[in-house]
């Protein structure tokens, strides 16, 4: 390009050709030159919310990723990146200039304004899901889509305020903790201080001016510290450099939240990084440091041997000095300093999955990969993204396989998620663990360093209750995909004997339904297959007696009202859990006398003939099921007690030891009233039925504390 036509480009083209000579052949760069021409012409006369240029966007998304050093393709994707979405520049023009690997990264990039959806946050949960499957094939696109979302952050002042707000809390939880979790700090720190300041203003400003006060006042004691450092490492010959290290405003203001301190809490203490050649350096440096301060008992952290998820390495100790505060280090190398700030984008050469430029890159396509896997098995985009929300947890757990494989799960991770961390059938029949060869529930919570062993057994299967103690996503899609299969499984099974009772009720057999007429009606209904149709009776979207009705009229049956209804019930065994519920008013047991009754989407809710809000379900006859009790029921169920007792210490404890005598558990307790004499109290207890309910009461009734027991309502 000619010298004129160059001296015509903006500054901030030629800021970005100036740093992308620095490590990009020329031919590479003219491509680049060439897609911000396509690009600014594409975005003619379109203008950001602060009035400038669209085209200065793309520009400065371009520059941040030329500062990581990304690969032509990547920044040729990044000004091109809105082109599809908001220009009339098609795929074809864009594949036929620069090929199908950029035309695939824009793709992955572009969001899915095009298609209606519901709601503004289901938009965002599938644009989301579609932004992670394109990551699967290629990480460049979260690389791409992480220095738009921080040049968006960086101009976010000329937005609505409502606008600024959703963005903002959308960086929080999203944006940032994915950069945490590609090992990519600098974005991450960034994001949050961004988005911390955009959504609580004043809480930053406060704490931004709290920072420089007290940094101007120790400002002497990290110098010491600092020359202190750097003295005893030359005297071991040990080649480095020390770098203070600052808290932001973020990340004080998360601290204090969580772990509820002070400011002067929370800062009070210093932070400093030493940063070495070679990996045997670090351990030479940190003998050199615990020679100088003594290190505090059980604050030592080897990142190097054992590194994160996201692959940082680093050598994490707590010293106690001079100064009254304690002294927080850091030592790595500059590799691994690299690899901190810059994660996934660090020294990146980009390659195939099969040979990985670093195992930082290696560790996100792992991750990627598990998140793809989920997705596949969750129908839901909204659920799908609180599950990845859970994955992005900031602090992990490191734990140890028996074999001595070394896995990685969010904060609060339970020996359930490392199930099926290990594998998903391993998850599926998981019956409890052995963590450090001590036997421990599925429940138990882990902590880093403790060496984990599932035991399974092949009758075993997920319940509901799992899903309160799955924290990792990978754990809570698989056991809510075996559930909703299960529930499917079950539904359809309980659809056809309802459909057979509303049918037989008619003289009439689903098998003597013409098979043109069941796919007719099944057309009309826009149902594929019967089974479909059969769930959605049991889950209450559609009348068994009316759809028995149409089926009979198209056998030619005699008029469902000249005809009795069958007087022969469901009969339940417990083990229906998958569509049937048990309503909190009156809390049916086996051995009461129960009615059903169709919910919209809930299924059957199982009611006692005396329920109170029986009366108000009578008035809509169509929705009640004639349901009893199988002869084998499994299985515990919910009872609720009123329990009379003295108003007196130590009666809690008598009751509680009554109700555990007759073996039963206590779910919850209350108190209902009180007066000078008694107390009520009500218990919610699982019992098996009502023969041992009323062992139950007969127990809690001969304690000398009690007055009265009676079940309620």
């Amino acid at each position: 390009m000619s010298t004129a036509i160059r001296e015509k480009l903006p500054a901030d083209v030629l800021a970005l050709e100036q740093r992308l000579h620095a490590y990009l052949p020329d031919e590479q760069v003219e491509r680049i030159r060439k897609a911000y021409l396509i690009g600014a012409n594409a975005h003619a006369g379109q203008v950001r919310k602060s009035g400038e240029p669209y085209i200065t966007h793309p520009v400065a998304v371009a520059r941040i990723l030329a500062e990581l050093g990304m690969d032509a393709e990547t920044i040729i994707a990044a000004i091109l990146h809105d082109t599809l979405e908001d220009t009339p520049l098609s795929r074809v023009e864009l594949e036929s200039e620069f090929g199908p690997t950029v035309t695939a990264l824009v793709d992955g990039v572009t969001k899915l304004d095009r298609v209606k959806f519901r709601s503004l946050q289901e938009a965002a949960a599938e644009s989301f899901r579609k932004m992670l499957l394109a990551m699967a094939r290629d990480l460049r696109v979260i690389l791409i889509k992480l220095a738009d979302r921080l040049h968006n952050m960086r101009t976010l002042a000329a937005m609505a305020p409502e606008a600024r707000e959703r963005i903002a809390r959308e960086t929080l939880e999203i944006y940032a903790p994915i950069a945490q979790r590609l090992g990519m700090n600098k974005f991450k720190s960034e994001l949050q201080d961004l988005g911390f300041r955009a959504l609580h203003p004043m809480r930053h400003r406060v704490i931004d001016a709290r920072i420089k006060s007290v940094l101007g006042n120790r400002r002497e004691a990290m110098a010491k510290i600092e020359v202190a450092l750097s003295s005893r490492l030359t005297q071991e010959n040990v080649a480095h450099r020390v770098v203070s290290r600052i808290k932001s405003p973020y990340s004080i203001y998360a601290k204090m939240r969580a772990e509820h301190k002070s400011f002067v809490q929370v800062m009070d203490v210093y932070g400093f990084r030493v940063v070495t050649r070679l990996t045997m350096e670090c351990y030479h440096a940190l003998g050199a440091i615990h020679s100088l301060y003594k290190p505090l008992d059980a604050r030592f952290r080897d990142f190097i041997a054992i590194p994160k998820a996201n692959g940082y390495q680093s050598l994490h100790t707590v010293l106690f000095g001079s100064f009254g505060a304690p002294i927080e280090i850091q030592i790595r190398t500059e590799d691994m300093d690299q690899i901190a700030e810059r994660g996934v984008a660090a020294h990146w050469v980009y390659k195939t999955a099969a040979e990985p430029g670093s195992a930082a890159q290696a560790r996100a396509r792992e991750w990627v990969a598990g998140l793809v896997d989920a997705q596949v098995r969750e129908p839901s985009s909204l659920e799908f993204l609180e599950n990845v929300k859970v994955d992005l947890f900031p602090d992990d757990v490191y734990l140890f396989t028996p074999k001595g494989r070394i896995l990685a799960l969010p904060r609060n991770a339970t020996a359930l998620d490392f199930a099926y961390a290990v594998h998903t059938d391993v998850g599926t029949h998981a019956v409890a663990a052995r963590i450090d060869r001590k036997l421990a529930p599925l429940r138990q919570r882990l902590n880093s360093g403790e060496t984990v062993e599932v035991i399974t057994a092949p009758s075993a299967v997920p319940t509901p209750q799992w899903l309160e103690w799955a924290v990792s996503s990978k754990a809570r899609t698989a056991i809510r995909h075996f559930l909703k299969r299960l529930q499917h499984e079950d539904a359809v099974e309980f659809g056809h004997r309802m459909l057979d009772r509303a049918l037989d009720a008619r003289g009439v057999s689903l098998d003597a339904i013409p098979v043109a007429a069941l796919d007719r009606y099944l057309a009309e209904a826009k149902f594929k297959r019967l089974e479909e149709l059969l769930a959605d009776i049991a889950l209450g979207n559609r009348m068994p007696d009316q759809v028995a009705a149409q089926l009979a009229q198209a056998r030619g049956a005699p008029d469902a009202q000249a005809l009795q209804r069958s007087a022969e019930k469901i009969l339940i065994n417990g083990s229906e859990r998958g569509v049937l519920s048990f309503g909190n008013c009156c809390n049916p047991v086996p051995g009461d006398d129960i009615v059903g009754y169709l919910s919209a989407g809930k299924g059957i809710v199982v009611h006692r003939h005396d329920c109170p809000n029986m009366p108000e379900y009578k008035k809509m006859p169509e929705r009640i099921v004639a349901i009893g009790w199988d002869r084998d029921v499994t299985g515990d169920y919910r009872a609720r007690l009123r329990i009379v007792v003295d108003n007196k210490p130590g009666v809690l404890a008598t009751v509680a030891a009554a109700i555990a005598e007759g073996d039963s558990n206590i779910e919850n307790v209350e108190y209902q009233e009180r007066d000078l004499q008694t107390s009520a109290l009500l218990f919610t207890i699982e019992v098996r039925n009502r023969k041992h309910l009323a062992d139950v009461m007969r127990r809690v009734r001969r304690a000398a504390v009690v007055h009265g027991v009676y079940r309620y309502p």
